[in-house]
């Protein structure tokens, strides 16, 4: 796990200043998650939809990813505990490839990819969307990623992502943008995963993660390469 030490020389093209926002971030949604935990005055779960991003309580750094099933663009079931046990893992949860936020993320990400193959990474990335759509996201897409559906909200919920979407947002996500939404079992309410990066080893600790509720500010791609370049 990446831990701060102030006698650590830092190379010169390692900038300061991102070293320093990524200490931040992570503090910040240290503080978020126990502040929701604290003011829930309930049996804490993080695999509880939450009724607003901003009430989501994600994994963080130091505890292990969740032993879920998801299922491959070919619709092949596969634990994650081994995607991760294969390898260090970059993973990213987006909310669809029919969201615009979501899609400028994936290009952007393009231009640090392969120095994050460097590394010694593999890029995971996981969404509601079903296998049928990745498959079709894959053939638009030269990003070299795995990746795995989670429509049955497995790894969303496990990663304590999952949160309600209103009916309101619901409508225009599907009148405007044509989403196919995912409804949480026995209910007819829209679930979506906050968009979020982790950064895992091989043991399936976190060693760095990045989760925000606004779902229009994502990590900045050169951000994601050196929280990579740190953890490693």
């Amino acid at each position: 796990m990446f831990v701060f030490n102030p006698e650590i020389n830092v190379k010169p093209s390692l900038p300061a200043r991102l070293i320093g926002c990524i200490l931040l971030i992570n503090f910040l949604f240290a503080t978020h998650a126990i502040a929701n935990r604290d003011s829930a005055k309930q049996v804490f779960d993080r695999t509880r939809v939450a009724e607003s991003p901003e009430q989501v309580m994600p994994l963080m750094n130091g505890q292990f990813v969740p032993d879920v099933i998801l299922q491959t663009s070919f619709g092949k079931d596969i634990s994650l505990q081994t995607v991760v046990e294969s390898r260090p893992s970059v993973i990213l949860f987006y909310r669809g490839g029919w969201c615009p936020y979501c899609s400028r993320q994936m290009a952007g990400l393009v231009e640090v990819e392969q120095q994050i193959l460097d590394l010694g990474y593999q890029i995971v990335v996981i969404s509601p969307d079903s296998p049928e759509r990745l498959q079709n996201q894959q053939t638009e897409s030269e990003f070299d990623v795995l990746r795995l559906s989670d429509s049955k909200l497995n790894a969303i919920r496990g990663f304590g992502l999952a949160y309600f979407v209103s009916d309101k947002a619901t409508k225009q996500y599907r009148d405007s943008l044509g989403a196919k939404l995912v409804t949480l079992d026995g209910t007819e309410r829209v679930v979506l995963p906050v968009p979020a990066a982790y950064i895992v080893d091989e043991t399936g600790v976190v060693q760095f993660q990045y989760a925000n509720p606004n779902y229009k500010v994502r990590i900045e791609p050169q951000l994601l390469y050196y929280a990579a370049r740190i953890a490693k």
